[in-house]
């Protein structure tokens, strides 16, 4: 022991960070057994259990009270979309990372306005989910930027012209709020965003917030998405 008057100073022990728990929602066994291989390897994740179809996925939601779901979008009984629905409407402390393939656009926009707070495509790196689950699990939200790029590539020609009148959503923000949600839709971080801006972090996050409730959304996956279908941002700009 150190004797008193010493003069050792005893390092303050950090509390236990609770690991990220994850539900996932998948009708192939083969693929659940291998995102339970891939985060079970994270020593801050936790797989707490396994879904077969999207009504499973939803009472497991209800029941457990995972930090993310890892959503499948075509599984049998009810697909990943109703299932999002229903776990957003609620009302639980949880996220849903949906997992799509390039060949089923429509549903990341139905899941979108559902509420998902985030979409990869299922083959994504090993790093790339750990980190999207991580991210999502924070409150931030993900969008894989190939797929991103293909919705707004499908889009882009029904996307109204920037110059026209603004929509009245829009008008409701702040000349700088606008300019947040368009650097937002960009893909740039908070911290990304204030550099450019030059200005602070937390100034950022605040403008962020404002964004999301003046234009009632519910994360930056719906901003970004607003922000393109608004005309405020275009693909390639």
């Amino acid at each position: 022991m150190t004797g008193e008057g010493s003069g050792d100073a005893v390092a303050p022990v950090a509390p236990p960070v609770r690991p990220v728990r994850v539900l996932l929602a998948d009708d192939q066994p083969l693929l659940r057994t291998g995102f339970r291989m891939v985060l079970g390897a994270q020593g801050d994740i936790d797989v707490v259990g396994e879904a077969g179809d999207g009504l499973e996925a939803v009472n497991l939601a209800r029941r457990l009270l995972p930090d993310v779901v890892l959503m499948d979008v075509r599984m049998p009984r009810m697909d990943g979309v109703a299932a999002t629905r229903a776990i957003v409407e609620s009302r639980l402390p949880v996220r849903v990372l949906v997992l799509t393939t390039f060949d089923l656009d429509e549903y990341v926009v139905g899941a979108l306005r559902a509420g998902a707070s985030g979409f990869l495509a299922k083959d994504v790196p090993a790093d790339d989910l750990v980190t999207a689950i991580r991210t999502v699990a924070a409150g931030e939200a993900v969008v894989g930027p190939r797929i991103l790029k293909r919705l707004l590539d499908r889009f882009a020609s029904a996307l109204p012209d920037p110059h026209e009148t603004t929509p009245p959503a829009l008008a409701t923000l702040t000349e700088r709020e606008r300019e947040v949600l368009v650097q937002v839709a960009r893909g740039l971080s908070n911290a990304e965003i204030a550099k450019k801006l030059s200005v602070s972090e937390t100034t950022i996050k605040t403008h962020v917030g404002h964004v999301l409730t003046k234009l009632g959304l519910r994360d930056r996956v719906q901003a970004v998405v607003l922000a393109y279908e608004s005309g405020l941002v275009r693909p390639g700009a």
